[in-house]
């Protein structure tokens, strides 16, 4: 199976700064995938290519369950309500879960890029944390602040990962942000 980890972007193109952007984000919508009771692997498979994984994926419905289990632990990251607490959650995670770091090509077929799980064909369950974990991290470091969050539309809910600059985000697309503002101007005018 190969797998990119945070040094791989979209269509193999590495552009700096934006791998871990790249990770964080596949992890976001892979978690929003994976906490849907009626996803299967079909849909994650969507997802997975669409960040540029290649097939064969080697994916099976036997992986969907590990995978369900770190998409939890996850969302408890994306819901971390302080730069600390997300620091705690990630910690906690990567000093259970990580192996020291190594560089990989898988066999010449890609760049060199970092990887923390334990084998570059490691199970999907254990790559999802384990690469995701690391992305976080690095976004955390870098920006000093949560590095996503949970939407604040209660209707949504969705995590996301905040990589841009300027004020933190709370929505996880301009779409909720705007059916919230909406909503909330309806609520204040008078009748």
């Amino acid at each position: 199976m190969r797998r990119y980890t945070v040094g791989m972007s979209y269509a193999n193109e590495f552009l700096p700064g934006r791998s871990a952007r790249a990770a964080a984000e596949r992890a976001a919508d892979l978690v929003e995938v994976l906490l849907r009771e009626s996803a299967d692997t079909a849909d994650i498979a969507r997802v997975l290519l669409a960040h540029g994984e290649n097939e064969p994926l080697g994916l099976t419905a036997a992986d969907v369950p590990e995978m369900r289990e770190v998409a939890g632990a996850l969302y408890d990251v994306f819901a971390a309500a302080t730069t600390g607490a997300a620091a705690d959650r990630l910690n906690e995670l990567l000093a259970r879960h990580a192996h020291p770091p190594r560089l990989t090509t898988h066999g010449g077929e890609h760049a060199w890029h970092l990887h923390v799980d334990s084998r570059d064909d490691a199970p999907w369950g254990e790559w999802l944390l384990t690469s995701s974990c690391l992305a976080l991290a690095v976004l955390l470091a870098d920006r000093q602040r949560p590095p996503g969050g949970v939407c604040a539309s209660p209707a949504c809910r969705r995590p996301f990962a905040d990589a841009g600059g300027g004020s933190p985000r709370r929505y996880c697309s301009t779409r909720c942000a705007t059916r919230e503002r909406v909503a909330a101007h309806r609520r204040a005018r008078p009748r």
